[in-house]
């Protein structure tokens, strides 16, 4: 089964900046991700976009990359869902 754009989106963000295990899984949609992660710098930004472009087969254009994508974990989210083609949620 091929995982959801939503579980790779909590690995990639866990393996990029080195966060707890487990601590991307409690993230929802209002969990703010740059300027409120320590974790996430301007200098990870970069590495973050660059294996999200990698793991979830898109390409991101420098032109798309603004402050609100990467404000919160929904906005980030609802990025790569609509970049990534193919099946992007769990069944309900």
């Amino acid at each position: 089964m091929q995982e959801t754009t939503d579980q790779l989106l909590r690995s990639i963000l866990t393996d990029v900046l080195g966060l707890e295990q487990g601590q991307a899984e409690g993230f929802d949609a209002d969990t703010g991700l740059f300027g409120h992660l320590p974790e996430l710098d301007s200098m990870a930004v970069a590495g973050l976009l660059t294996e999200i472009e990698d793991r979830l087969d898109i390409v991101i254009d420098d032109d798309e990359i603004d402050g609100e994508m990467l404000e919160t974990y929904g906005g980030l989210l609802a990025f790569a869902e609509a970049k990534r083609p193919g099946p992007q949620q769990a069944d309900a």
